[in-house]
């Protein structure tokens, strides 16, 4: 399975879709908004994507860690749209038959997924500024190395007093 939603991620359905007799182990991985990155305070985030792209990529990571590991069951979903702290943004769900080789293709998928699939992030902070970042940037916040990426296609990236709908 392998999704873009603007809903809630279903976890129990993800849980269900990778489950099996065969796999004696399942991981599921949930990426969550945070309130804090690096000093700043966030309020809220927002999601974009381009489909077809994410879409082939999340794919061809799919079918990678396939190879590299006796998967029995795969599925990545990310959200999109605008999303609270603590909302799930990402997910990845493995099974296979022993715990070490979930446990590692997880930690693949979802770092890989973070570097190389078009999904940005607007992050809406406490002091009214927002800022469109690529999600690999989140690496460089342990290294101090600023690898923000531009923004999405016809969207600006600088930061401005942003209004946040709390509805």
């Amino acid at each position: 399975m392998i999704r873009l939603t603007r809903e809630p991620i279903d976890t129990a359905a993800l849980l269900d879709e990778v489950g099996s007799p065969q796999a004696g182990a399942v991981v599921l991985f949930l990426g969550t908004v945070r309130e804090m990155t690096g000093s700043q305070q966030t309020l809220a985030l927002d999601y974009e994507a381009y489909p077809e792209m994410a879409l082939a990529k999340m794919a061809e990571l799919e079918a990678a860690a396939r190879e590299k590991w006796p998967l029995v069951g795969c599925a990545i979903v990310h959200r999109l749209g605008h999303l609270e702290l603590g909302q799930a943004s990402v997910a990845v769900a493995v099974s296979s038959p022993h715990r070490g080789e979930a446990f590692q293709a997880g930690q693949w998928l979802i770092d890989t997924l973070k570097q190389v699939v078009p999904v940005w992030k607007q992050e809406h902070w406490a002091d009214g500024t927002h800022e469109w970042v690529h999600p690999a940037a989140e690496s460089a916040c342990t290294t101090g190395l600023d690898q923000r990426s531009p923004p999405p296609p016809d969207k600006e990236r600088r930061a401005t007093p942003a209004k946040v709908d709390r509805a």
